[in-house]
């Protein structure tokens, strides 16, 4: 049987940008020998997201996931994982700062010896071709170091949207999760380690778009607290 990719879009108000993004990662995957699908889950948008995505994928592998509500960033990835299909599966944000050409190297990986691939800003090799600006890459940097002290071990770069999966893995930990918000990824990293599964984290190329949804304030004072209750929240989770 050959390799079956999903690749799930976490989407909130993002028709802009969705139909650049859309037309790009399609071309590629057009041009694979595997298997796939596209999953765009979006978390209650108020603008026309849902009907791009139907419009965009109409007659192509697609599932497009509607919340009625707007439930965060987690929420949205959670859901697009637990109906996805592949073999592999693929989380990108919306945007793709990562090319999905990235995806490549990470399956090779996860085809070998590894159950998930983490994307990466932060190691000497990665390609940071336009940058956040200051105040935000402080903020990312800082989080990751809260990050490792209270949640996990090892990891440079927590937050990158880009991030590949067995498939049967993203689900036992996606299954798990309990965070909606943008903090759900160190809880993911932090149920992966408990579990023993195996983890790469590898440096990819990154250009930061503008319209970033992570509010300068109230979201970072969110994401600190959720990362104080992870292991609370997990210590008796059995995976």
């Amino acid at each position: 049987m050959p390799p079956f990719l999903s690749v799930v879009i976490p989407a909130y108000n993002e028709e802009k940008r969705l139909q650049y993004s859309l037309a790009s990662v399609l071309d590629f995957l057009k041009q694979q020998s595997y298997l796939w699908e596209i999953l765009v889950s979006d978390d209650g948008s108020s603008d026309g997201t849902a009907a791009l995505a139907r419009e965009t994928l109409k007659g192509l592998p697609h599932q497009v996931l509607v919340s009625p509500l707007n439930r965060g960033k987690g929420h949205a990835v959670r859901q697009g994982v637990l109906a996805a299909h592949g073999h592999y599966i693929l989380h990108s944000d919306a945007d793709f700062s990562t090319p999905i050409e990235e995806v490549t190297r990470f399956l090779g990986y996860l085809e070998k010896d590894f159950d998930i691939v983490i994307g990466s800003r932060a190691l000497p090799d990665s390609k940071v071709e336009v940058r956040q600006n200051f105040i935000r890459e402080t903020m990312g940097r800082t989080f990751n170091r809260l990050a490792r002290l209270f949640s996990f071990k090892g990891i440079h770069d927590s937050q990158c949207g880009f991030k590949c999966f067995r498939g049967e893995v993203a689900k036992n930990l996606f299954s798990h999760s309990r965070l909606n918000g943008f903090s759900f990824d160190p809880e993911i990293i932090f149920l992966a380690q408990k579990r023993g599964y195996r983890i790469r984290e590898e440096p990819v190329i990154w250009r930061n778009s503008p319209q970033s949804r992570v509010r300068l304030i109230a979201d970072p004072i969110h994401m600190f607290w959720d990362l104080l209750k992870i292991r609370g929240m997990h210590r008796h989770t059995k995976l």
